[in-house]
């Protein structure tokens, strides 16, 4: 077992993919802390070995420790995976300021922007803890179900300080858990929020009944969209044509384990957005990414008719159906542009 496995690594949040991303790290030998906001819900997992609300198939490692208490989850920990939703990340860091060690590295597997503001969230791990704090960023095709079980899986790893990659590598990858490295940090972050947008909108289209046809161009023009904006902002091309951009908009388009995808679904068979998150029954990051993204785009002047779509559907109240024909009606584009 290599040193790094004995140091403490701590996952912040306790729904499906920080659990499962938990379970993996004790699987592979490390020492790992699992921390929830809800006692309740902690105490539960605790002591059934299983998180019966989000992963009520996969027992808990005897070697994962769970705790609802920040200062216990935290003490003695350098390595920090924050897996919260992207709304409570700054939350979650200021927390870890006043609570948390000195001398911190700090990954995140949250697939959003910052609320209001579309920032990346590598700007507030700056703004926090300053310019010389490792930095991280996991992101690519992962239902949290399959991690847990070990299913294989390959996923994106940008960070800033290849130390801190070289030792996050050691922590996750076995024979099932492959991570192809990067130093695109914004690549990585705007297409793990991206993907969501058009993850509803490929399930509002089947939801219409649209078929096969209609989806992979969805998921085509998609990929377009992300490029656009993606780029401008300072993510490279090979980012968004690999694990945490392609990668992720199949996936999350294409299967039902997608939450973005099921509350489309849902929207598209006639629920309204009140009646379709209630459906889903869990933080859907896509409808805040939507807003985010639209407006950057206004912001910056991009082009990005698809993510439009989806904003005018969920908080302008228009009817699906519309807002596909005003898609498929658009003046004629070369494709490339």
């Amino acid at each position: 077992m290599s040193d790094i496995k004995q140091s403490p690594i701590v996952v912040l949040g306790a729904g499906s993919f920080g659990t499962a991303l938990a379970i993996l790290l004790a699987r592979n030998g490390n020492q790992t802390r699992l921390w929830g906001r809800d006692e309740s819900q902690m105490g539960k997992a605790n002591e059934a070995r299983i998180n019966t609300r989000y992963l009520p198939d996969v027992p808990l490692p005897d070697n994962l420790e769970v705790t609802s208490d920040f200062e216990v989850a935290t003490k003695g920990a350098k390595d920090i995976l924050v897996v919260t939703p992207s709304y409570a990340f700054s939350e979650t860091l200021a927390k870890l300021k006043q609570h948390g060690e000195a001398g911190l590295r700090i990954v995140w597997a949250c697939k959003g922007l910052e609320p209001e503001t579309a920032d990346f969230l590598e700007n507030r791990v700056v703004e926090i803890f300053g310019q010389d704090c490792p930095k991280a960023v996991l992101s690519g095709p992962t239902f949290a179900q399959e991690l847990a079980v070990g299913s294989p899986t390959a996923i994106t790893l940008a960070a800033d300080n290849g130390l801190f990659a070289q030792d996050l590598s050691s922590r996750l990858v076995n024979e099932t858990f492959r991570i192809y490295l990067s130093s695109d940090l914004k690549g990585v972050q705007f297409g793990g929020a991206f993907k969501n947008i058009v993850a509803i909108g490929a399930g509002i289209a089947d939801g219409l009944g649209f078929g096969a046809n209609a989806r992979t161009a969805l998921v085509t023009r998609g990929l377009a969209e992300m490029m656009r904006l993606g780029e401008q902002l300072g993510g490279r091309t090979e980012t968004f044509t690999g694990m945490a951009g392609l990668g992720d908009l199949v996936l999350t388009c294409t299967d039902n384990q997608s939450r973005n995808r099921r509350y489309g679904l849902a929207l598209g068979k006639g629920a309204s957005v009140v009646q379709a998150a209630a459906e889903i029954g869990q933080v859907v990051e896509g409808v805040r990414n939507a807003k985010e993204v639209f407006h950057l785009a206004k912001k910056l002047g991009v082009d990005m008719p698809i993510c439009s779509a989806i904003y005018s559907i969920l908080y302008l109240n228009q009817d699906p159906r519309l807002a596909a024909k005003e898609l498929l009606t658009r003046t004629m584009k070369v494709e490339g542009d």
